[in-house]
């Protein structure tokens, strides 16, 4: 078990957006082997909103961006998914 003072000097160096990224990175490795175009799909949107609604206060405008692209992505790839 580690103290709780190294793993908060760890993340201190990080902004929510970058752990954002780190869980939307290790979804998407999660959900492929599933092999379906549709719930990546809805794991691509849920983190769009979740990146979107991410208050600017705590993230760079750039993951606002990003959200926005997977919003735009994810509907166009359920609908041309077959399973």
């Amino acid at each position: 078990m580690l103290p709780l003072q190294v793993i908060d000097s760890f993340l201190l160096d990080y902004n929510v957006g970058q752990a954002l990224l780190l869980g939307f990175v290790l979804s998407v490795a999660a959900v492929l082997p599933l092999k379906s175009r549709k719930v990546l799909s809805l794991l691509a949107l849920t983190f769009g909103v979740v990146f979107v609604l991410t208050p600017q206060s705590l993230v760079p405008i750039h993951y606002l961006f990003l959200g926005l692209a997977l919003l735009v992505v994810s509907p166009l790839l359920y609908v041309t998914a077959s399973r």
